[in-house]
């Protein structure tokens, strides 16, 4: 508002929405500024620049938001239900993105080389409960099979088990790493566990009651930073709740569940 203010008393030429025709310019030239550096005293650094816009009443496609987006490469957009329903970071993992995935794939491939693998994963999760959240609202989860129920189970279990944290909880107030990989290895095994016994004719609702889906859920809040090997315990524990519940239906086999390896376990 300020800057249309400003443009308007100096009398220049209004651009898209009343905002100056050099707003794209200033804003590249803002943006510029970060990068890699090397200092006066030879020494070399960077410096990020995070900048915080606000458009009125949530609409990204006002220009400022348009043209910051432009020449940004990651995008943080808070989303106002996940705030209202107390989710934080309240980050919608829908609208936000990052274009540095390729760039710091040598740094996770250092934490866990399946990163890239699980990222991906996890993210068509979300997108595929959030297509079907359209068929929920009109006809209700009751009604879709049972694959389709389990990735709504599934990204229930990366939303609060993953993506929420808690700055009151001293162990979830702060995440290295190896933890985030660990947390969401965790989840996706359980998914495919899931998977691989409801193909084996496993019902949906046998899956849901194991007490195993609130471990999941409270494992961000039970696995210190310190005990990071600990997940390793939770992954056998994963395969041998499917197995046993494979076995009790006579579905061990037909499920896969003889074949499954713990790829952390065993490296």
């Amino acid at each position: 508002e300020a800057l249309r203010e400003l443009s308007g008393r100096l009398e220049e030429m209004p651009a898209e929405e009343g905002f100056p025709a050099y707003l794209p310019t200033r804003l590249a030239e803002f943006y510029e500024r970060g990068g890699m550096v090397t200092t006066l005293e030879g020494k070399k650094g960077s410096v990020t620049i995070i900048g915080a816009v606000s458009p009125p009443g949530g609409d990204f496609s006002e220009p400022v938001t348009q043209h910051t987006k432009r020449f940004i490469r990651c995008f943080w957009a808070l989303d106002r239900d996940l705030a209202n329903a107390r989710h934080y970071p309240a980050i919608s993992w829908n609208d936000s993105y990052s274009e540095y995935a390729d760039d710091l794939m040598a740094f996770w491939d250092g934490i866990d080389s399946s990163w890239k693998k699980f990222r991906a994963r996890a993210m068509d999760i979300l997108k595929k409960e959030r297509r079907l959240a359209e068929i929920v609202r009109l006809i209700g989860p009751d009604a879709l099979p049972d694959e389709q129920r389990l990735i709504l189970m599934t990204a229930e279990l990366l939303k609060i088990g993953f993506l929420q944290q808690s700055s009151f909880d001293t162990v979830d107030m702060y995440c290295i790493p190896a933890r985030q990989t660990m947390i969401l290895e965790c989840i996706l095994t359980f998914h495919e566990s899931a998977e691989k016994a409801i193909h084996g004719g496993t019902p949906l609702p046998k899956i849901a009651a194991m007490p195993l889906r609130n471990r999941l859920m409270r494992l961000k809040s039970s696995i210190p930073n310190e005990r990071v090997e600990e997940g390793r315990g939770v992954l056998l524990e994963i395969r041998q709740a499917f197995a046993e519940l494979g076995a009790g239906l006579g579905l061990g086999a037909a499920a896969g569940f003889d074949a499954a390896a713990d790829r952390t376990v065993t490296k």
